[in-house]
């Protein structure tokens, strides 16, 4: 079986959602995925700004990042604006914009996005084959340059590739499955005045990522799995897509307890380098993830924090209790 059959073979048993990113606005791409509790830019969101940091100590001007399958870019927002997840997701979820048209929200949003901070030291390329979702989002300003641009099935144009050939940094998360060898090859022949861009890939554990890693391997990249965590994407939409993904996962000869058995897809993370860069700071010192210091909510709103005031209350009473006795 060759790996696009592989590939597609695969993505069958994965729900379909291609129709809410031809949509004309990122709304009913929130509305869909955040029923399903959708979050892998909000974990990588801190491994992404890790990377951009390491990638600008060798460089004076911005890190250009090539966000591969950027959609309506929030990956793009959440590296260029001083922005969350969770605003993001509440913002297009909000009733109240419910009923605007696309234009009216689009206006909108270039004022919502020009107020935030921008990250000096990041700019961002998104390629996506949804001509709808680039243009939004390059004229939101989720992303300085998008191109609609299907890598699988053709090679840029000069132009396209005039702005590729900037890149920096190549991210992924969620794209693998849907791209093979034949997008990376094209990506990273085009390197930045002879240096090739980093390329760092959120992959689904259903997924093979070896043919990337070799494909990588013969440009001169050297690919590292982070070994210390896996990273949630979102909830499984069905008991069907949940049982094809186990049996895809074991397949692999991977363990789904504790990750896809509990109702979650689960990504890896792998990031490719040239070697010198992995001999001088290998990845698991790169890059730290600590649980729990980006979550999506405010301190005190959590079921526990009934139980603690319920605490408090009972030590106030010790002392009077004491006394009685």
């Amino acid at each position: 079986m060759t790996v696009q059959a592989k590939f597609s073979h695969l993505n069958e048993l994965k729900s379909d959602f291609s129709a809410i990113y031809a949509e004309k606005d990122p709304r009913e791409y929130f509305r869909v995925l955040g029923q399903l509790d959708y979050i892998v830019p909000h974990v990588a969101q801190p491994v992404f700004d890790q990377l951009i940091r390491a990638r600008a100590e060798s460089q004076d001007e911005p890190v250009t990042v090539l966000d591969l399958g950027c959609s309506y870019g929030l990956n793009g927002a959440l590296m260029k604006y001083s922005l969350r997840y969770d605003a993001l997701r509440a913002r297009y979820t909000d009733p109240t914009l419910k009923t605007l048209s696309s234009d009216a929200l689009l206006e909108l949003d270039r004022n919502f996005y020009r107020a935030w901070p921008k990250n000096p030291r990041v700019r961002v390329v998104g390629l996506d084959p949804s001509g709808n979702a680039v243009r939004y989002g390059e004229a939101a300003g989720t992303m300085d340059v998008g191109l609609a641009l299907d890598l699988e099935e053709c090679d840029p144009t000069p132009e396209q590739a005039e702005v590729l050939e900037a890149v920096d940094l190549i991210i992924s998360t969620g794209c693998v499955g849907y791209v093979t060898s034949k997008t990376f090859k094209r990506l990273a022949k085009l390197a930045r005045r002879g240096r090739p861009a980093w390329v760092a890939s959120f992959v689904l554990r259903m997924f093979p990522y070896d043919g990337i890693t070799q494909t990588l391997a013969t440009l001169g990249l050297e690919t590292e799995r982070f070994e210390s965590a896996t990273f949630v994407q979102r909830r499984f939409a069905s008991v069907e897509e949940m049982d094809g993904t186990i049996r895809a996962v074991e397949e692999r000869g991977l363990d789904p307890r504790g990750h896809e058995a509990e109702g979650l897809f689960h990504a890896e993370l792998f990031v490719s380098r040239p070697p010198e860069e992995i001999v001088r700071r290998p990845l698991q010192k790169l890059v730290s993830v600590v649980s729990g210091v980006n979550k999506p909510w405010s301190v005190g709103t959590h079921a526990l924090s009934g139980l603690a005031q319920v605490a408090q209350a009972e030590r106030r009473r010790e002392p009077t209790l004491a006394a009685a006795g």
